[in-house]
Formats: structure tokens, sequence, C-alpha cells
């Protein structure tokens, strides 16, 4: 059953109350880095993903966690050019699909051609889609079926593990 954004934002919320810090309704708590060697174009060791990225970076791109709501500044970046990984640099948002979503992170309703990858997450309970970075495999957040025309989908993405660069 499809969760609206209202109800993950209502379970954010609930989470957040309850103390559990690093969970919002875009992502989840950090568990353990994910390990898929051989998977992707750019790879690195635990140890190299930690001297490359900021500890924030790190938690969200190798770890999973997401950053607290509001708290980037790509959230309320408005200028034209593009949205990098954190991780490689791959161009993965353009300023033409970003759109204000009201829940605290960064959004878009597309990604750019061949960008991103897509997995099934069913942690919190419920059944959610993963989106990282096609090169890295860096975790990215997650999207949604809730977002404007033309797709009709949210990509909600944790402005730690984005670069924005101006066109």
């Amino acid at each position: 059953m499809p969760l609206s954004r209202r109800t993950l934002l209502g379970l954010g919320g609930a989470l957040v109350a309850a103390g559990l810090s690093g969970v919002g309704a875009c992502g989840r708590a950090a568990p353990a880095p994910v390990a898929r060697r051989g998977t992707f174009e750019v790879e690195h060791d635990d140890d190299q993903w930690r001297r490359l990225l900021a500890p924030a970076q790190y938690n969200v791109l190798r770890g999973h966690g997401t950053e607290r709501a509001f708290s980037s500044p790509l959230n309320g970046e408005h200028r034209r050019g593009t949205f990098h990984c954190a991780g490689c640099a791959l161009a993965l948002f353009s300023s033409a699909a970003k759109f204000d979503s009201g829940t605290g992170w960064p959004s878009f309703w597309a990604p750019l051609h061949g960008a991103v990858g897509e997995m099934r997450d069913s942690t919190l309970g419920m059944l959610r889609v993963e989106v990282h970075c096609r090169r890295c495999g860096g975790h990215l957040g997650h999207v949604f079926d809730d977002g404007p025309r033309p797709t009709g989908l949210r990509y909600c993405i944790n402005g730690v593990a984005l670069d924005f660069i101006a066109a």
C-alpha cells in the first residue's frame, strides 16, 4: 500500500519526536556500509571513502544515512545549473527539474538520463525505492510517486550527497 507524503512526514516527525536522530521522511538511520564491490565504475575501499568524503557525506553516501530536514543549503538553491554526486562528480539532476516539495530536502521530478540507479528498500516497515548514483553507488535518497508533472515523481535527495555547479 503506497503511503502519502503526509503519512511519511507524520511518521518521520513521530520518529524524530521519539528521539531517533538521523531519521526523516526521506530516509533511515545509518546502517553499516554496504559492500557491493565490482558493481560500479568508481570504487574505493571504506578507508578511502572516509578520507575522500566529509563525515556527513560519508554517512549519507556510504552509510545510507539521512541529513536533517531543512539543513541543506541546496534545498533553497534556485540558480540554473547541475547537481552532481559528491562522491564521484557525476552529473545527476538539472536545476530545470528541481521543485520545492516542502519536505525539507532538495527534490527533483526527474534525474538526468542514465545518472541514477534504483533499488527496493523495505526498511522502517514500508516499501520505498532507494536512489543511488549509478557510477559510484552512493546513496542519494528515495523516489516517491507524489511529485509534479510531467513525471509525477519526487526524487527526495540528501543535499549533502550533492555538489551544485552553476550554469
